[in-house]
């Protein structure tokens, strides 16, 4: 069984994509790479250190998330992120343009056409083991980033060890393309999955996005869209992660009379204080807000984490059409990835929040910026 199941997945690798430097048959195809490491840092969900939603300080129930008290960390914590570096060395972190500084804690952009291989050198520089594991794309055994018994060996099987260095080779094959009745992109995730809910609730997740055979910019964008926006609606359980007694050390005013979480985090009084959500690793707006004018065609991703988690997204002021229908709200499930794309027709400054209450009072917002129309010669212009 599992040698039959080796000769397909070969089998598949060279059908879809190049995989071997003699094999880019297709000139739309080639090598997508990309040099990411997790890095260890302090975020802060509230860098503003108030409500910039309602233009005040943090009042009432905001304040639970927010204040860093005697047993309380308040908004920074240490996290593992995936950052982008410009080679192999890892010595130079590649720039994220100001435009995209709204992503926030989200992994590095990983983009692909149909047909492409992405290699993704990983660098752990973190203090527990990591991994890169993705979705929708074609990977062998040893580019999984997942180790369970599977009658398998691999390096790094059981995830790459701080200090260490792994490459996965992943193929944009036809199935990681968007359907017959979507757009011109897929929308995927990766994450990290040795402990996954460690690991994820530690910041180790990110994007990636496919674009159509055909479709593709040089740079891997979709050719028939103005402006995209990546958006996680995040839970993130800051409990669970691997880093919580360095943050009661670190954060904590009185760190000898925190008394951890024991059972559901949401019913524990401190341990609700450590459930932060977010929208790309901010609360209550606290992120630089995208901009977008009338006219344009924008395609947003929005995605969820690994929590129990069950999130309603609605736009003030536009549309999008998602999933066949035209709506204002999704339906976001755990570790979900939707498509909307929104023809924008309504400046303003608009709010874009998850509708489910406890997640809406606890900071689950942001805005978003409409432009006029560039009016010359007396057309509206793009």
């Amino acid at each position: 069984m599992q040698r039959t199941l080796l000769v397909v997945v070969a089998a598949a690798f060279v059908t879809v994509g190049p995989t071997r430097a003699n094999d880019l048959s297709s000139p739309s195809s080639h090598v997508r790479k990309y040099y990411i490491a997790a890095d260890e840092v302090i975020w802060d969900y509230a860098p503003a250190g108030r409500n910039v939603i309602a233009g005040r300080p943090f009042a009432g129930v905001e304040t639970m998330f927010t204040s860093r008290a005697a047993t309380s960390i308040g908004t920074r914590y240490k996290k593992a992120l995936y950052r982008e570096y410009t080679d192999s060395s890892f010595s130079h972190l590649k720039p994220r343009p100001s435009e995209d500084a709204y992503l926030g804690f989200l992994g590095p952009v990983i983009r692909a056409e149909v047909g492409d291989t992405i290699r993704v050198v990983f660098r752990n520089n973190g203090t527990h083991a990591y991994s890169m594991h993705p979705h929708g794309v074609l990977y062998d055994k040893s580019s999984e980033g997942a180790g369970y018994e599977d009658s398998t060996t691999s390096p790094h099987k059981m995830g790459v060890p701080p200090g260490a260095t792994q490459t996965y080779v992943w193929v944009a094959a036809e199935r990681a393309g968007p359907g017959a009745m979507e757009g011109s992109t897929a929308f995927w995730m990766y994450h990290s999955h040795v402990d996954e809910a460690g690991d994820v609730n530690a910041g180790l997740v990110g994007p990636l996005i496919v674009t159509a055979r055909g479709h593709a910019l040089p740079d891997g964008r979709p050719n028939d869209v103005d402006r995209e926006l990546i958006v996680a609606f995040a839970e993130t359980d800051e409990n669970l992660s691997p880093y919580i007694d360095d943050n009661i050390r670190q954060f904590a005013l009185e760190p000898d009379k925190v008394r951890k979480a024991v059972g559901p985090t949401f019913i524990d009084p401190f341990g609700i204080t450590n459930l932060k959500e977010s929208i790309n690793g901010f609360l209550y707006g606290n992120g630089p807000m995208p901009t977008m004018r009338v006219g344009e065609h924008v395609r947003w991703y929005v995605m969820s984490t690994t929590n129990f988690e069950l999130h309603a997204p609605h736009w003030h002021g536009n549309i999008v059409t998602a999933q066949h229908m035209k709506t204002d709200v999704l339906t976001l499930g755990t570790m979900g990835m939707i498509v909307a794309d929104m023809d924008v027709d309504n400046p303003g400054t608009w709010l874009f929040h998850c509708h489910i209450e406890p997640h809406l009072t606890a900071g689950m917002q942001m805005r978003f910026l409409v432009e006029p129309a560039v009016v010359a010669m007396g057309k509206a212009k793009r």
